[in-house]
């Protein structure tokens, strides 16, 4: 927002009248200037002007940058451009993610006088325990948060990776609710749910009397998500005579009903989510290279939970608020060092479900490291992680003379299956697959050849 010429008592009286939070700051990190929506926002009852922006906002005594933070201020000056980035700020709320964008203000002579630091606070995420939406603080999360900010506002497709269980819907709804079309629908639709016969019904719709039972017309997810958000979860499931008809409907941005004539527009913004990974199923042809590159144009990575570990405890507060009956417990010290140090193949469904089970069995204040350890959940191997837990490690798998690819999986799946005590959810969490996916891979032949060993 370079402004030529200027004095700094004009610069404040326009700043006075925007409606986000803004400060005016010298080179030397000094607040000279606060709006009104900043006070209201940031400033409670303490002083603001003459003290730094480290200090008002993390409580530093040292520029960010010397703290370990990323800092705008120093950024901007030596790239002479805007800077923009995520931190965590003290509020009369408490600390908040906060989007910080940074930008240099040049007198007649082009010289930088002074910074404009805008500040919005991240509603969709908090980094306190909450009751809903998406919950961090620990640097994997931010750095996904940050990342989701940077394209909310746009209409780019993005491109949710990450195990199951991180909460890519949350993620793809905090997306939406940052956007322009958050006043639109937020449709999810579970890919690895559609049959090829259910694809185009239930997508695009169909009129009456378009095949028999369809005693009247039918919206489809596609058209009930206009002005919106169009989530497609488990997006690596879908079939390739399905992805052709996805990648039709994204290229043209148009679709008929069923049993309709006229094409129809389509108006939302696309969500994609998978927990496979899309670019090695491309150089397998098992998923579309162009619906690839349609979806991928911004990728996130949701982070698993031994990612950020430090969140742990975070989120366990939070899920615990979630689905407690019994609201004001709390969980103790050693229930805490247990969920920390365990390993989850579920990610934060397999946390939700372990809290959830442990409030069924606690009947006092606490919720207590016995109560999460019943008969049903303990186990004493070295890879337990509860029921969902990768499997201990087997004898070697090995194969006495060459097979063709089929035999050879069919054959490993027998081998595996057992070593997981015949739970489908289990192995599928060790071969990085849905358990629709094993499922699949189990029915007819591999059924016939799970039941026997190499």
């Amino acid at each position: 927002m370079p402004v030529h010429p200027y004095s700094l008592s004009e610069l404040v009286s326009f700043l006075d009248g925007l409606p986000e939070p803004r400060i005016v700051m010298d080179a030397r990190y000094r607040i000279i200037a606060a709006n009104p929506a900043y006070v209201r926002e940031f400033g409670a009852s303490q002083v603001i002007l003459g003290r730094t922006c480290y200090d008002v906002s993390h409580h530093f005594q040292v520029p960010c940058d010397q703290a370990g933070e990323s800092c705008p201020l120093s950024r901007c000056q030596e790239s002479d451009a805007p800077q923009r980035v995520l931190h965590l700020h003290h509020t009369p709320r408490g600390e908040e993610h906060v989007d910080v964008e940074l930008t240099p203000i040049r007198d007649e002579t082009g010289r930088v006088r002074h910074f404009v630091e805008t500040m919005r606070v991240v509603r969709q995420a908090s980094s306190k325990a909450a009751a809903r939406g998406l919950v961090g603080r620990s640097p994997a999360f931010v750095r996904m948060l940050e990342r989701m900010l940077r394209v909310a506002d746009s209409s780019a497709s993005v491109l949710l990776l990450g195990e199951t269980g991180t909460g890519k819907e949350l993620v793809a709804r905090a997306i939406h609710e940052a956007s322009d079309r958050c006043d639109g629908p937020f449709v999810a639709v579970d890919c690895a749910g559609l049959t090829e016969n259910l694809f185009e019904s239930e997508l695009f719709g169909y009129e009456k009397g378009a095949f028999t039972g369809a005693t009247h017309r039918k919206l489809g997810l596609v058209e009930a998500a206009a002005g919106g958000t169009l989530f497609l979860d488990e997006i690596g499931e879908l079939p390739l005579s399905l992805q052709v008809k996805l990648l039709r409907l994204l290229e043209t941005g148009t679709y008929r009903r069923v049993g309709g004539l006229d094409s129809l527009a389509a108006d939302f913004r696309l969500v994609a989510a998978t927990h496979r990974n899309l670019a090695a199923m491309v150089e397998a042809e098992t998923f579309r290279r162009d619906l690839y590159f349609r979806i991928n144009t911004f990728p996130i990575h949701t982070p698993a939970l031994h990612e950020r570990t430090e969140d742990i405890p975070l989120l366990a507060a939070s899920l615990l608020e979630r689905v407690d009956r019994r609201p004001g417990r709390r969980l103790t010290a050693a229930a805490l060092e247990w969920l920390v140090a365990r390993r989850y193949s579920g990610n934060i469904r397999e946390l939700r479900n372990l809290i959830e089970r442990a409030t069924l069995m606690a009947d006092g204040d606490e919720i207590d490291l016995g109560d999460f350890l019943d008969d049903e959940t303990s186990c004493s191997g070295p890879f337990c992680s509860g029921p969902f837990a990768p499997c201990p490690e087997p004898p070697d798998f090995h194969l006495e003379t060459p097979v063709d690819l089929f035999t050879l999986e069919q054959r490993y799946l027998a081998w595996l299956l057992p070593r997981c005590n015949g739970e489908v959810a289990r192995a599928a969490a060790v071969l990085g697959v849905s358990p629709r996916t094993l499922y699949r891979k189990l029915q007819g032949e591999g059924s016939k050849a799970a039941s026997s060993h190499p």
